[in-house]
């Protein structure tokens, strides 16, 4: 009996190192964070990090000063392809406009947008046709204007320009609007880790280019942070060089498709108009009995995607181009640039994430924690893959 009851003893001492070694592994949680098990009222089977509560960082709020009057200003804006309409980047670039109108008095826009795979000489066109037209500033919509913006700002040093996702332009005529895409990605990797009872997930890219390689490094990072035992499929619409990713919902589905197919159940994208098709390859999946769920890029696309689809959009990536957009017409509106930030990023809610439709509500305390420590710099976060 006494060799019995040490054998049980050793048995079980031996069974619980073995699980104290398990939970211990790294689980690329914030500093701080708790010990391991699924996380509360996730369902969740893989996630082995509790995030740590939200800390109350609360972002900056600007300092109320004379409403600037935008009345006489010419603004021109040259969209990427897609432009006005694509629910996404282009419409939130729109949205920055549309407030200034509203807020500044401005009446004076005009809008062109890109065709895909332009040649250069096409954007240098555009841009021209605006500044001809007594257009100025000129707001470029998207990296692709580079090349085209540092010939025609050359021309032009009396106008001003701005440009979306590039600061390669080096001008004193010339105001980039850069993002921290990673951190905001960092957040929605975090809720896809929290959701999925799979523990697999996807990530569609619309170009496999530097820029979107930022949302796939931030997103795999955050949902590793939650569950490093994750599994992640990635995929691209289309490789360097061909922009058509940005604008193919067909391939989008057809993408996201075999990523569900694989075994995901929420899938991020960030693929611009493309994206519509990721949404309805998650709806055609979704089942009472196996829900997939969606995660949105640039606007909150549970209030701007179809409706036959919006319900299994759970959150978007929020990057705040209306925000930067309507930034930059306030500041030159009060002849003073210098209150921009250099990149609009978590700390100044340049980028975050969306809560409409109430199905991330029951994480919100976690993504939170995550997102003060990403602002105090407790976490850094990757911007390549």
């Amino acid at each position: 009996m006494r060799i019995r009851r040490g054998f049980v003893l050793a048995a079980a001492v031996l069974t619980s190192a073995l699980v104290v070694v398990g939970c211990a592994r790294d689980t690329g949680a914030p500093a701080g964070s708790g010990g391991a098990g699924a996380t509360a009222g996730s369902g969740n089977s893989c996630a082995t990090g509790a995030a740590p509560d939200a800390a109350g960082a609360a972002a900056p709020t600007a300092a109320a000063g004379a409403k600037p009057d935008a009345s006489k200003m010419k603004v021109g804006i040259a969209f990427d392809i897609g432009g006005r309409g694509d629910q996404s980047f282009n419409d939130s670039a729109a949205a920055g406009i549309d407030k200034a109108k509203k807020d500044y008095g401005l009446t004076d826009v005009k809008e062109l947008t890109a065709s895909a795979n332009e040649p250069d000489d096409a954007a240098a066109t555009r841009l021209r046709q605006l500044a001809d037209g007594g257009y100025n500033p000129i707001i470029t919509v998207g990296f692709k204007y580079a090349t085209a913006l540092g010939v025609v700002a050359k021309e032009k040093p009396d106008v001003k320009f701005a440009i979306v996702d590039d600061s390669s332009v080096s001008l004193p005529n010339v105001t980039p609007l850069v993002f921290a895409e990673e951190q905001g990605s960092f957040l929605v990797g975090a809720a896809a880790a929290l959701k999925t009872k799979a523990c697999h997930i996807g990530f569609v890219g619309g170009v496999d280019v530097p820029l979107i390689q930022k949302f796939e490094a931030g997103y795999i990072q955050g949902a590793k942070a939650v569950a490093p035992n994750i599994k992640i499929e990635t995929k691209y619409i289309s490789p360097a060089g061909d922009f058509t990713g940005f604008q193919d919902p067909a391939k989008g589905n057809v993408v996201a498709t075999g990523e569900l197919d694989a075994g995901a159940d929420v899938v991020y994208h960030a693929a611009g108009a493309s994206g519509s098709g990721v949404f309805s390859a998650v709806k055609a999946k979704t089942t009472a009995d196996s829900p997939r769920y969606a995660i949105g890029v640039d606007s909150d696309q549970y209030l701007t995607a179809d409706a036959a689809v919006k319900d299994v959009i759970i959150t978007s990536m929020m990057k705040r181009v209306d925000v930067a957009v309507y930034d930059y017409v306030t500041a030159l509106a009060s002849n003073n640039l210098t209150t921009l930030p250099k990149t609009f990023d978590l700390k100044v809610d340049g980028v975050g994430y969306a809560t409409s439709g109430g199905k991330i509500d029951d994480i919100k305390a976690k993504l939170d924690g995550y997102k003060a420590e990403i602002v105090s710099g407790k976490i850094t976060v990757k911007s390549t893959r």
